[in-house]
């Protein structure tokens, strides 16, 4: 197995200079007095706590490079040459493009999305307020839901507090619900999140009362780190703001020395935190009915990476307050603003942590108590990752939330508009070998503009991106699920995968490949060669 290198990465610009390398520390075997670089090491002794996250830090989407004892690609998909579920089992009707794939979510007033997958929070962090419109747009016109991050009224500069503390307008809050509800058509919502600062400032409050948000959702935590939100400011004015609004901003702005440190060049960024969150039953009892209280429609959890039995209490608590969706957010992923080395060691993968909640969903369910609805998150990209998380979690899961892979497309669309006005040096040939226009350039282009008319001009090329995107991931989820044979997500079983490793059937309580089927096909074998199993029983 390999694995990630501590003391070298891409993502912090760092690199060992010999080719051998204690592979627990990561220094080079031979580390020579008078080496001019580059570890990490030898960067951090000038640019210290830099050094703890990727860089150039708010322009880059980071994540962990650390291989798994096992991993989602432990699972193959099973494919079948007999029987259907959820349409006839004809060849001119069990055709792939007839497969369903939406989903919804909630335990009363359901949210119905046309592709089981939704954005992972996208917070007060550069890239999410520069790419916000492309990524709220992207996700309306794709029928799916958009997470409005943690801290966005607390860092908006437009901020107004009323002489309670609470939020009385915020103006960024504003944009980010407007944009994606400009084009929002029933399917898909939007949420917000909420975190210490966001709770002590009334948020949720401004949120549902002035903007008629219908979701909140709170936070306990996520796959990339274990402490709070964090973001850098390179002003020294704007750092002291934030603190004086209740922040954690390191290093001190108040202080003389770092002052001095800014002023004179070596201290170029502030970090700002936002503060830990301690949980108790009864604390988060009372507040999944105070915001209810206040008019929402739903609330939903979002959890990170934490052991099992802080996912048993994400989970019992869930059930006990009727949580419309539970998302829970394995390692290692990350979007580029968590300390890289947290991203990379902490936590519980995700295929581990997301077979533990199937567990404890399958202890609830026999039982008799109500299973809330479940996604998954966690370093997720593609169709098959679609699949293979709706099947292991089946039938809890309900969706799947994805981090960088809808931001990707959207900054990818938003460079390409300054591309196609020649900035930057123009089109790279890896996008002029499409074309030279949008029109050509981007396949869905016409298809959007057959839908929208004219307004499609209005489209930001990054919300184009992401609704193709995520068309590609709708087809090609109808492409397996057709060949396993489920026309619509509810069909989708753990039945479906098979573990490639003994390990990995361990982990998962997915059969080992070997095993898989072994049963039916003894009895084919060893009887009148009629199939009896769940298939033909579904067929």
């Amino acid at each position: 197995m390999n694995y990630q290198r501590p003391n070298s990465n891409e993502a912090l610009q760092t690199k060992n200079r010999s080719r051998d390398v204690a592979p627990q520390s990561g220094i080079c075997t031979r580390c020579v007095d008078g080496c001019k670089g580059n570890c990490d090491l030898f960067n951090a002794t000038f640019r210290g706590r830099e050094l703890l996250y990727p860089e150039p830090f708010g322009s880059v989407t980071a994540g962990s490079d650390k291989e798994y004892p096992v991993d989602y690609s432990n699972l193959n998909i099973m494919g079948y040459a007999f029987g259907a579920k959820g349409v006839e089992a004809n060849p001119d009707k069990a055709t792939f493009p007839a497969v369903d794939t939406e989903t919804s979510f909630g335990a009363n007033e359901k949210v119905k999305m046309k592709v089981p997958i939704f954005t992972g929070a996208l917070g007060s962090t550069e890239i999410a307020r520069r790419n916000w419109r492309h990524f709220a747009i992207g996700a309306a016109i794709s029928g799916i839901s958009l997470v409005c991050g943690e801290n966005v009224c607390g860092i908006d500069p437009e901020l107004e507090l009323g002489p309670d503390g609470k939020v009385k307008k915020s103006p960024e809050l504003d944009r980010r619900v407007r944009e994606y509800r400009r084009y929002h058509e029933g399917y898909g919502d939007i949420l917000v999140q909420m975190n210490v600062e966001d709770t002590r400032n009334g948020v949720a409050e401004y949120a549902i009362e002035k903007l008629g948000v219908e979701t909140i959702e709170l936070k306990w935590g996520q796959g990339a780190k274990c402490i709070g939100g964090e973001i850098k400011v390179d002003s020294l004015e704007r750092a002291i703001e934030l603190k004086k609004r209740g922040y954690i901003v390191t290093p001190d702005p108040e202080l003389p020395a770092f002052q001095a440190a800014f002023k004179a060049g070596p201290l170029k960024q502030f970090e700002r935190h936002s503060r830990l969150g301690f949980i108790d039953q009864d604390g988060f009892m009372k507040e999944v009915e105070r915001i209810r209280k206040m008019g929402a429609k739903r609330v939903t959890l979002k959890t990170g990476a934490y052991p099992m039995r802080e996912l048993a209490m994400a989970i019992r608590w869930s059930s006990d307050a009727k949580i419309d969706l539970l998302t829970i957010d394995g390692a290692a992923g990350g979007t580029g603003m968590s300390p890289w080395r947290m991203m990379t060691e902490w936590g519980i993968p995700s295929i581990y942590l997301h077979s533990m909640a199937y567990e404890l969903c399958s202890m609830l369910d026999k039982r008799g108590d109500w299973v809330p609805d479940i996604a998954f998150a966690g370093g997720f990209s593609s169709e098959d990752h679609v699949f293979k998380a709706l099947a292991l979690g089946a039938p809890y899961c309900k969706a799947v939330c994805m981090g960088r892979a809808l931001m990707i497309p959207g900054m990818v669309g938003k460079n390409a508009e300054k591309w196609l006005r020649g900035e930057d040096g123009g089109l790279p040939s890896t996008i002029s070998k499409f074309g030279g226009t949008k029109e050509e350039i981007f396949m869905n282009y016409e298809v959007l503009k057959e839908k929208y008319g004219a307004e499609i001009e209005e489209f930001p090329l990054g919300a184009i991106g992401l609704y193709s995107v995520t068309d590609k991931i709708k087809v090609g989820l109808q492409q397996l699920m057709a060949g396993s044979r489920n026309w619509e997500i509810k069909y989708i079983s753990r039945d479906d995968l098979c573990a490639l490793t003994e390990e990995g059937a361990k982990v998962t309580g997915i059969p080992y490949v070997m095993d898989a089927y072994r049963d039916e096909a003894l009895e084919i074998i060893n009887g009148n060669g009629k199939v009896y199993s769940k298939l033909a029983a579904a067929s």
